[in-house]
């Protein structure tokens, strides 16, 4: 009994050093590309490359995504105050959820499925193969090459991207809700400025720049320390999407808290 009680704690306790150690080693990971990523040389053309890759081909996911939730997000919302003869409701409840919440956090989630999964395969890839350590004999540093690039491109990228996905997602609502619901547009869209506030939409992209940061770090994190061939690769690959998952919906309430607790 006793030896049992031993073991149950040591499991516990070699499961927080664990992930005390992985935080570690994440945060040091950080701090290097960062570190790097601000002393010469600059890689201008592979940061402008790694922006049309994040930023602008997962535009049409993402604006699918906003407009689909826009819309069910009014629909959902018409049905429930219907109840309570609250269908008035929509157009404020539409705009403040989606700039405040699921904006930033759908688009987020997409782009980390879609980025984060090709940023640790690459790196996998070049890091089993060899490519890296040859990088780093031919005297450049792949921090600055490839790391420091897609973390800052991923920073930059999806405040742009939640942006849009905040107006496809009001867009959304609104055309459902003039063309199904039986709302007036000059209305809807009124009720929709007056409730639109600057604190909600700086918010939303400050949540996206955390969560564009997250992305580009779990997904080059991963990639970057994979090993064990093609598994080891396929292990980086789930690895960064899980753990990018997680740091977005983790910092999207540890930010929501702050500024609307």
């Amino acid at each position: 009994m006793v030896q049992s009680v031993i073991e149950f704690f040591a499991t516990i306790g070699r499961f927080i050093i664990n992930a005390f150690a992985a935080l570690g080693r994440v945060t040091l990971f950080a701090a290097t590309a960062i570190g790097r990523g601000l002393t010469p040389p600059y890689y201008p053309s592979r940061l402008a490359e790694q922006l049309a890759q994040i930023g602008w081909f997962s535009l049409p996911v993402v604006g699918l995504t906003a407009i689909f939730t826009g819309a069910a997000l009014a629909q959902q919302i018409y049905t429930g105050g219907s109840r309570f003869n609250a269908e008035s409701t929509v157009p404020a409840i539409v705009v403040i959820g989606m700039v405040r919440e699921l904006a930033p956090v759908l688009a987020g989630l997409m782009v980390a499925g879609r980025v984060s999964s090709a940023m640790a395969a690459e790196l996998g890839t070049m890091r089993v193969t060899e490519q890296l350590d040859a990088m780093v004999t031919l005297r450049t540093d792949p921090y600055r090459y490839l790391v420091a690039p897609r973390v800052l491109a991923s920073t930059i990228a999806l405040p742009l991207l939640v942006l849009v996905a905040n107006s496809i997602g009001i867009f959304g609502g609104w055309l459902l809700a003039t063309a199904k619901l039986g709302f007036n547009s000059a209305n809807y869209l009124s009720v929709t400025r007056e409730f639109l506030e600057m604190d909600d939409l700086v918010m939303s992209l400050v949540k996206a720049g955390v969560f564009g940061f997250a992305i580009g770090l779990m997904g080059c994190y991963n990639g970057f320390t994979s090993n064990g061939g093609a598994a080891g690769v396929g292990r980086a690959t789930t690895n960064a999407v899980v753990s990018a998952f997680v740091l977005i919906l983790l910092s999207n309430l540890i930010l929501t808290v702050i500024a609307f607790g």
